[in-house]
């Protein structure tokens, strides 16, 4: 079969969203898994909310000091190099386990290791994409909201299915699952020809390593707009990272099974997709501003519902409304950020990005158990989500919002100002 140029210039697009996809599909194994093996060993959701902090944790260190590495090895090395790391330590979870035995603190360095390299990876992934799209001549917008489609559709058919494998065979068949997962993206984006990204591989590096590091955070802060987007990213993770411990926990003591925390996560999941699909269709076409700000609330109102302890079925339909909140947001952030930001800066800037957005993350999740212990399931998620839904309108009152409706050509350049 010979395909048609057009074809081929998407080819080495689609290779990169195929490898998400499988990455993302093997992390929601991971994200069920780990936390239900800590809660089942130990019952302690304070002990999971540790967990949960050795996993953040390296987000923000690699965020920091593996941005400026990303731009010095290249965007596809890295990628490949981070997923092979991050499989080998993920697979020596399980493998630990069955053989020489596994002690909860062994456990928290292996996430801390695993986790390590999957911010490079993904800011390395994150940076190559917009040149993908380019070349296959697509809108930015619509391929980011691809990209963030691939992972709610990951939760959508992911979640139930982990839920039914550790049912089913155990919480190790999952996190083999997850280490296979890292192999075959590495081999995906080894299928992209270097020639690519080799402007960027081969960038001449003329500055020492501290100087590439302050590039990152003196970009940020010269320009408002991401500034702005940083901070409130931030505050909005730091609530969700608590919503994210305190669902495994709410499906234990209210539904007590596996599968139903996978059908709350299939059910965000699957609001998402929906949104996300529209946002693919219509997006370019839409205020940035509004759709953002309403995307937020809508995100927390819904959480509210779950204070009551319903029953599955009508904490599933709130889950759902949530995800549409949820379905635009990542697009439009990640299009805002890739229209400013230089490529050449883009390893910098994208890494102290993650890690400032992901610095709120580790404490969440571990206030969020001492929480639920301290305050109970259902007043801990109530209060969370009331505040979850303040921060998001106060969201009003931010004139620097108002450049994300800036049309590309306008915000390159004011990007470039910044650089």
């Amino acid at each position: 079969m010979i395909l048609s140029p057009e074809s081929r210039a998407r080819l080495p697009l689609f290779a990169l969203l195929a490898a998400n996809a499988v990455s993302m599909l093997g992390n929601v194994f991971a994200l069920i898994a780990i936390p239900w093996y800590v809660l089942e060993t130990t019952g302690s959701a304070s002990q999971a909310g540790l967990t949960g902090f050795a996993a953040a944790l390296p987000f923000i260190i690699a965020g920091v000091f593996g941005g400026a590495l990303v731009d010095r090895v290249g965007f596809r090395r890295m990628s490949i190099v981070s997923d092979i790391i991050s499989s080998v330590a993920v697979a020596a979870i399980p493998l630990m386990a069955l053989t020489v035995g596994l002690a909860f603190w062994q456990l928290l360095v292996l996430v801390f290791i695993g986790g390590l390299l999957d911010t490079p990876g993904t800011t390395a992934r994150m940076s190559l994409l917009p040149d993908l799209a380019e070349r296959a001549a697509m809108k930015l917008e619509r391929v980011n909201a691809i990209e963030q489609l691939i992972q709610r559709a990951s939760y959508l058919l992911g979640a139930p299915i982990a839920g039914l494998v550790i049912a089913g065979a155990g919480v190790d068949a999952a996190l083999w699952i997850d280490a296979a997962s890292f192999l075959v993206s590495a081999a995906l984006i080894l299928c992209i020809p270097a020639s690519m990204a080799r402007e960027h591989e081969e960038r001449r590096v003329t500055s020492g390593y501290r100087d590439d590091l302050r590039v990152g955070f003196d970009f940020i802060r010269r320009d408002g707009l991401i500034l702005c987007l940083v901070v409130q990213v931030s505050m909005m993770n730091f609530i969700d990272a608590m919503i994210g411990l305190i669902i495994p926990v709410y499906a234990v003591e209210v539904y007590g099974s596996a599968a139903s925390l996978g059908l709350m996560l299939a059910a965000h999941g699957a609001g998402a997709v929906v949104t996300t699909l529209m946002f693919a269709a219509v997006g370019h076409r839409m205020p940035r501003r509004n759709l953002y700000i309403a995307s937020f609330v809508l995100a927390g109102v819904p959480l509210i519902t779950l204070a009551f302890t319903p029953v599955l079925v009508l904490t599933l339909a709130a889950l759902v409304v949530r995800g549409f909140g949820a379905g635009p947001l990542n697009p439009i952030l990640m299009t805002v950020n890739q229209e400013r930001v230089p490529p050449e800066l883009r390893g910098r800037v994208f890494g102290v990005i993650t890690s400032i957005a992901w610095l709120a993350i580790p404490i969440g999740r571990l206030l969020a158990g001492y929480l639920v212990e301290w305050a109970g399931l259902t007043l801990a998620i109530g209060g969370v989500a009331v505040i979850y839904v303040l921060a998001a309108l106060s969201m009003l009152r931010v004139s620097a919002l108002r450049e994300m409706d800036l049309p590309p050509g306008t915000a390159a350049r004011a990007g470039a100002a910044s650089a």
